[in-house]
C-alpha cells in the first residue's frame, strides 16, 4: 500500500528544488501565481463538466501544486507553513460541524448550512455575505448570494412567486427608457432568472455552459456544411444558415 505522507513529502521536496534551481520557479510570487491558479481551477471545472476522471486527476494535481507553491513562498517569507494550512482547515471543519463533533442536532442539509453561517458570524464576519468573493463571475456570485441569504429566511416561500418576480422584471425592462435604466433592469431580470433556476434545482452556470457548448457545436456544423459546399458564410444569409441549424437540431433530437 502506498504511503501518501511520503508522496506529499516528495512533491514538496521537488517544489523546493525547483524554487532553488529553476529560473521560472524562482521568479514566481503569490501575485504571478494567482491568475494561473484561476486558470487551473477552470480547467478542473471543465473536466468535471465532461466527467473526465483522468482529466480531473491531473487538474487536481495542478491545484495541489499551487497550494503547496503558495505555502512554500509563505514559508520562505516566514508567514506560515503548509502544516499550518492543513491545521487551520482541519480546525475549521471540526468547529463548523458541531453536529458531528459535538452534541448539536440537525434535521437536514438546510440546518447544516444555517449553523455554518451562524458560526462564521461568531468568528467575526459582520455579514453572511462577507465570504462571497468579489472576483467571482457574476452568474456564480448571484447564485451564491441567493444561497447565503436563504439560510436566514430571505427567500420566497414558493416558486410561483419567483416566477412572478421574473415576469415583473421583464416588464420593467421593456418599460425602461434610458441605457442606464435598461442595463439596471437587465441585471435585475438575470438575477431573478438565476433565482428561478435555483428554485428548480438547476445549476444556472452549468445550464448556460451546456447551451454555450451546444451553440458552438451547431454553429461549427454550419461552418463545416458551408466549407463542404464551397459557400462563404458571409454570403449565405441568416435564412440559409437557420435552415442548416434546424436540420442539425432535428438530427440531434433524433439521436438523444
Amino acid at each position: 500500500m502506498k504511503n501518501y505522507h511520503q508522496d506529499i513529502t516528495r512533491l514538496r521536496t521537488i517544489l523546493k528544488e525547483l524554487r532553488a534551481k529553476c529560473p521560472w520557479d524562482k521568479k514566481q510570487t503569490i501575485h504571478s501565481l494567482s491568475l494561473q491558479s484561476i486558470e487551473e481551477l477552470y480547467e478542473l471545472v471543465d473536466a468535471i463538466a465532461e466527467e473526465n476522471w483522468k482529466g480531473m486527476k491531473e487538474e487536481l494535481g495542478d491545484l495541489l501544486l499551487h497550494i503547496l507553491f503558495y505555502s512554500q513562498i509563505a514559508e520562505e517569507q516566514k508567514r506560515f507553513t503548509f502544516e499550518e494550512v492543513v491545521e487551520t482547515v482541519s480546525d475549521k471543519l471540526v468547529y463548523r460541524h458541531p453536529h458531528i463533533y459535538e452534541h448539536v442536532k440537525v434535521e437536514d442539509e438546510s440546518d447544516v448550512k444555517r449553523n455554518w453561517e451562524r458560526l462564521k458570524i461568531k468568528e467575526g464576519k459582520n455579514s453572511i455575505l462577507t465570504g462571497v468573493p468579489q472576483a467571482l463571475p457574476a452568474l456564480v456570485k448571484a447564485f451564491r448570494l441567493q444561497e447565503k441569504t436563504k439560510t436566514v429566511g430571505f427567500e420566497w416561500p414558493d416558486i410561483e412567486q419567483v416566477k412572478a418576480k421574473v415576469e415583473e422584471e421583464w416588464t420593467e425592462l421593456e418599460q425602461a427608457k434610458t441605457p442606464k435604466h435598461k442595463e439596471e433592469e437587465m441585471g435585475d431580470l438575470l438575477f431573478a432568472i438565476i433565482n428561478y433556476a435555483r428554485y428548480m434545482n438547476i445549476d444556472a452556470e452549468q445550464a448556460l455552459e451546456k447551451t454555450n457548448k451546444k451553440f458552438i457545436r451547431r454553429f461549427q456544423a454550419i461552418e463545416e456544411t458551408a466549407n463542404v459546399q464551397g459557400w462563404e458564410l458571409e454570403k449565405m444569409g441568416l435564412e440559409e444558415m437557420d435552415k442548416i441549424w434546424n436540420r442539425i437540431k432535428k438530427h440531434e433530437s433524433k439521436n438523444q
